[in-house]
Parts: C-alpha cells; sequence; structure tokens
C-alpha cells in the first residue's frame, strides 16, 4: 500500500518509477517553502562589524518622528527626536521578514504585522516579541555612520 507505482511502470534497467503520490508531496513541499521564504528567507540582520564605518543614511533623508527603511544593508534608521539618530536591523525578530516601513512614529512588519517603536526598538504590537538590534552610529558629515 505505500508504493505508489503503477504495476509494470518499471524502467529498462528493472528500476521502479517516481510514484505520483511522490511528485505530489515534493510539489507541495516546495510551494510550502516558497511562501515560508516570504516570511523568513531573506536571511538575518547585518553583523554590526560589516556595517562599522559605513554610511548607512543622510540626516536629511529621516524626517523628525520617522525614517527610513534600507533593504540593501537591511538597516531603519530613525529620528524619534530632532538630531537624535537610531539604527536597528531591518528583519523582523517574528520571522525575519524584512520591515516595510516607519509611520506614525513606529517601525512597520508587512508580513504579520508587528510594530516597533522608533526610539529603542521595543516592541508595541505582537506577534514578535523580542525588540530590534540596535545598532551605535552618530551623525558625521551629514551622514549617519555605524560605530
Amino acid at each position: 500500500m505505500g508504493d505508489n507505482v503503477t504495476p509494470g511502470a518499471e524502467g529498462a534497467a528493472g528500476d521502479r518509477g517516481i510514484g505520483r503520490r511522490a511528485v505530489l508531496h515534493g510539489a507541495a513541499g516546495a510551494a510550502g517553502a516558497a511562501v515560508l521564504a516570504g516570511c523568513g528567507g531573506e536571511g538575518g540582520a547585518t553583523p554590526a562589524a560589516d556595517l562599522k564605518g559605513k554610511e548607512i543614511a543622510k540626516t536629511a533623508d529621516i524626517p523628525v518622528g520617522g525614517g527610513k527603511v534600507y533593504g540593501a544593508d537591511k538597516v531603519v534608521v530613525t529620528q524619534p527626536a530632532q538630531g537624535a539618530f537610531k539604527a536597528f536591523t531591518a528583519v523582523c525578530t517574528h520571522q525575519g521578514c524584512t520591515l516595510g516601513g516607519v509611520a506614525n512614529g513606529l517601525i512597520n512588519c508587512p508580513c504579520h504585522g508587528s510594530e516597533f517603536a522608533i526610539a529603542d526598538g521595543s516592541v508595541r504590537k505582537g506577534p514578535a516579541k523580542e525588540p530590534l538590534k540596535e545598532y551605535p552610529v552618530q551623525v558625521k558629515g551629514g551622514g549617519v555612520v555605524v560605530t
């Protein structure tokens, strides 16, 4: 009953063919992996050591009370108060989605609706339970640089 091979479906060398159920299971597995890739397949946060000394944003691009996601470096830069810049990983702590944007003082995840505070990366709305990892930054010549 476990075999999914039609009698007489053996190849010329006597090997058994792949059963229909095995093919369907493989297709279902591939489809499931594609769905999960949208949430967890984007990789983790960029290590701070890889960003050290790098200008990750221009101060003029970051509005007071807002921020901007930089997908290439997987960072989000915010300015919770005039002249106070923060940088966090742009990878959601729930299932690894890249964060989608910043609005109303919150960093938003488009996958499952988690929200994080722009001032400290703390969770304001789940399902995420862990805060965003913060990168140390300073302003140098009009740019936000990881230190």
